[in-house]
């Protein structure tokens, strides 16, 4: 891991608000020349602290209606049946996040659909009958009361 200092915090940061910022904005937003900027967004990137730029797309907007959480607990566990699972998890679109958990279940997946049929059709037909899977129990979100992908970096602990 590299060593990130406040001129790249404030670079972070203000890529966190912006990733569309030019190198200019971003280095003055940072309190730098722009080839300093550019160099240090460069050695960012090839650290893979900034792992890429993104669109921020409206799910609603586009007929994702529906936003599931759903518990997997595996029928065993083995890592044969564990990478089954995974695999399953990697090649459906419809999961967003897949979490390795500790509790009742052994993961837990969000899942963006656009209505109730969908969510019925993935439960059933994807998560259900799959060999590495013994239980599927999926709730529905009513009401998002916050979602970011911002870390907390002007925050320690």
């Amino acid at each position: 891991m590299i060593s990130v200092d406040s001129f790249d915090l404030k670079i972070l940061a203000a890529l966190q608000d912006d990733g569309r910022l030019t190198n200019q904005e971003l280095a003055d937003a940072a309190g730098l020349s722009a080839s300093q900027c550019s160099r240090r967004r460069s050695r960012l990137e090839d650290a893979r602290i900034i792992q890429g730029y993104h669109a921020d797309l409206s799910g609603e907007a586009l007929g994702f209606n529906v936003i599931a959480l759903v518990q997997i607990t595996l029928a065993t566990h083995s890592p044969n049946n564990a990478k089954r699972f995974r695999d399953l998890v990697r090649r459906t679109d419809a999961i967003q996040e897949a979490y390795a958990i500790t509790g009742d279940a052994d993961y837990l997946l969000k899942i963006a659909l656009r209505d109730l049929k969908s969510l019925s059709d993935i439960v059933n037909n994807v998560l259900m009958p799959h060999d590495s899977v013994a239980h599927v129990r999926s709730s529905i979100v009513l009401d998002c009361l916050k979602t970011t992908r911002k870390l907390p970096l002007g925050h320690r602990g």
